[in-house]
């Protein structure tokens, strides 16, 4: 079924919408929050989650790329959820993944106002188009899907030190063009 199709189910309030979803985007979904959490039933619970949000955010918004839309949702749902069990336990891969991070980007809590992390996001969106594709590729798996150094290599065809040299490369010009656009270090 085609994603207009299943956006139009929505919007008709049909529960034939969550089933046609579900069936093309369940494994997309899965994935995105695994990455994120460490837990089947915490990986469940947050693609059930995301089916529901979807519900209650169609209508009124209307989604114009449906798997980029599933995608956030499932990103801030598990994110929550990851906060939520963070005082319990740590999900090691994703740990490290935010620790790379930490060098290039100001902790959202000494961001002022929601516009200035607004601004962020937007330098680091033309920061990433003005980089090779494959880098840029690998930087958005790496840190928006949370894919691990091993999933990269072997989607990329490339070894996992190639991998990591990548994205510090990438992450280090990163740091110097948030640092010459706007010192949001």
């Amino acid at each position: 079924m085609e994603d207009q199709e299943i956006v139009h189910l929505f919007l008709q309030r049909s529960q034939r919408a969550i089933v046609e979803t579900k069936n093309k985007y369940g494994a997309y979904c899965r994935v995105i929050a695994r990455n994120i959490l460490s837990n089947d039933s915490d990986v469940e619970e947050c693609e059930n989650d995301t089916y529901l949000a979807a519900w209650d955010a169609i209508p009124p918004h209307l989604p114009r790329k449906f798997p980029v839309f599933l995608g956030r949702l499932t990103r801030n749902i598990a994110l929550d959820k990851h906060g939520y069990n963070t005082a319990k336990k740590r999900n090691r891969e994703f740990e490290v993944m935010l620790t790379e991070l930490e060098g290039c980007l100001a902790s959202p809590r000494t961001v002022e106002k929601e516009y200035e992390a607004g601004e962020l996001a937007n330098s680091i969106s033309q920061f990433l188009y003005g980089t090779e594709v494959r880098a840029r590729n690998i930087f958005i798996r790496r840190y928006w899907y949370s894919d691990s150094i091993e999933d990269l290599a072997m989607r990329f065809n490339m070894s996992s030190s190639k991998v990591k040299s990548i994205l510090f490369r990438t992450r280090k010009k990163l740091r110097a063009y948030l640092d010459k656009e706007g010192g949001y270090l």
